[in-house]
């Protein structure tokens, strides 16, 4: 298929062949700051679905309407990313920007207006469309203004911003909720937008790559409803908790079998939408998958322990946000560190390490009890912040190196889809180990209760608490603790096991040093 070549480029085209200037340090906090907001939509929501359920302060949504208000979002980004990283190539990184912006602007504004659950749930779901736009370009731009000398920088800087919105999108969330209505928590993303749009005009070189790939349809849709299928199949069974349910199975099996199409058709096409023949480079396979487990183990953590500290020891949702602030704390540290330790020691080493000390993060969970104190937890979340940003931002940089310059887009879509993927099933199957672990620990201890009581109270900590107010029984929310704190310590292995695979392939991947040295799979 031939190839349209053009070299389209504007006043804001920067020159990444000298040190950095402060025109390219802007167009950077422009890029971090998109970033930013698509991270902060990941976890301001968690914060307020309490008032979501209330039906005069919120919606009135029920549980199952909250838990899609959350997926919907998670779901359409994944699926999308790459498409978006295919139409980022075609039509221009800075243009695929600034339309993501202003869609996820104008969805925002329509999310914090929703006049029903079930509008919400759309409203996310289109906010996730944006996301999808903005996320691969950010990476790709940052590829065009920094050159090789400097990109691992940048990088950092850049991975950094997803541990910052992990902190701080709980603690924004508690703040707009003591002092405005539930819509805040997505009406504060328009003046962000603003910023955006304006430093995207001013400060990101409006270049269009040289070679036009012809668009692959087929790819895209091959690949949308694959992963669409197998996130929605994640999703949804970890609700049902039944894993067997043929609805689940159909979903996963079929997904799975499109994702092999999309592969197979791939490999005959002459522009695919993404080239899976880079999967043949080992280094490009596990830093790709490491970013994968890194995600899954650091959002199926936050899942849990956002009930640990609500449930157990009865935080507000504020100092729920201030007590995890300190993962970002971590992630600070430990991503512009990597970039100077990976220059001087290589990614091997430094990235095993960093797996290796997250796993450490997640693992110490078992330590924790019901009467624990704050600063043992906040030396377990600093260690995972620290093996997240130390992991995260070198991954990154091999993935990105390996991409030819005119496929940054989509391929910079394929590291931020599996972040999400691995996001979607940390949280689903480590809330589904949660929910059938504290299940199987508590119902041998309500047996004192009527049999439909009992089987409501088993169903989550927050059901057990409630019977025991209703019925005046006090021991009914030491049960809940107990059994919750249990059914942690067992999830929290599940995490650190995937952290530790994570080490394992780094270590495997990158066995060959040589920076000119190619693996085979």
């Amino acid at each position: 298929m031939a190839a349209q070549n053009t070299a389209t480029t504007d006043a804001t085209q920067v020159d990444p062949s000298h040190s950095p200037t402060g025109r390219q340090w802007l167009a950077l906090s422009v890029l971090v700051l998109s970033q930013l907001a698509v991270w902060l939509d990941n976890t301001v929501l968690n914060v307020a679905l309490k008032t979501l359920a209330d039906p005069t302060e919120g919606l009135g949504a029920s549980p199952n309407q909250l838990q899609w208000s959350i997926s919907s979002y998670t779901l359409v980004f994944a699926v999308l990313l790459f498409t978006g990283g295919v139409l980022a190539d075609r039509y221009g990184h800075r243009r695929l920007l600034l339309t993501g912006m202003v869609l996820f602007g104008v969805t925002s504004a329509w999310a914090a207006y929703a006049g029903s659950a079930t509008e919400l749930i759309v409203a996310r779901g289109a906010m996730g469309i944006g996301s999808a736009l903005i996320m691969p370009a950010t990476l790709a731009l940052i590829a065009q203004v920094f050159d090789e000398r400097h990109r691992a920088t940048a990088i950092a800087i850049w991975s950094g911003s997803s541990g910052i919105a992990i902190a701080t999108g709980p603690m924004l969330s508690g703040l707009l909720l003591d002092h405005f209505w539930w819509g805040s928590v997505f009406l504060v993303n328009v003046p962000i937008v603003v910023l955006c749009v304006a430093g995207s005009f001013l400060f990101l070189p409006g270049v269009v790559t040289r070679v036009r790939q012809k668009f692959d349809p087929l790819g895209v849709v091959l690949s949308t409803a694959g992963l669409f299928a197998i996130v929605w199949g994640v999703i949804e069974g970890g609700h049902r908790n039944d894993w067997t349910d043929p609805a689940i199975v159909g979903s996963l099996a079929g997904g799975v079998a499109l994702v092999v199409v999309f592969v197979l058709v791939e490999l005959r096409v002459a522009n695919p939408s993404f080239d899976v023949r880079l999967f043949r480079d080992i280094r490009f396979t596990g830093a790709s998958v490491a970013v994968m487990l890194t995600f899954f183990g650091l959002n199926g953590s936050m899942y849990y322990t956002s009930f640990y500290l609500q449930g157990v020891h009865g935080q507000t949702p504020l100092e729920c946000g201030l007590s995890i602030a300190p993962v970002a704390l971590g992630v600070l540290l430990g991503a512009p560190l990597s970039a100077k330790l990976v220059r001087a020691y290589g990614v091997r080493p430094v990235v095993t390490a960093a797996m290796l000390i997250a796993t450490t993060g997640f693992i110490a969970y078992v330590f924790l009890d019901e009467t624990s104190g704050l600063p043992l937890f906040w030396v377990f979340l600093i260690l995972q912040g620290l093996g997240m940003g130390a992991a995260v931002a070198p991954t990154t940089e091999a993935i990105m190196a390996i991409l030819p310059a005119d496929r940054t887009g989509a391929g910079s879509a394929v590291n931020n889809s599996l972040r999400q993927i691995g996001g979607v099933l940390g949280v689903a199957v480590l809330g589904s180990v949660l929910v059938s672990v504290y299940r199987d620990q508590v119902t041998p201890r309500l047996g004192g209760l009527p049999s439909g009581a009992a089987d409501s109270a088993a169903e989550s900590p927050e059901a057990t608490r409630l019977l025991g107010a209703k019925m005046r029984l006090p021991r009914l929310s030491d049960i809940a603790d107990e059994g919750f704190v249990h059914a942690m310590h067992v999830a929290s292995v599940v995490g650190a096991a995937a952290a530790a695979a994570g080490a394992l392939i780094i270590w495997w991947g990158f066995r060959r040093t040589s920076s000119g040295a190619r693996s085979s799979m």
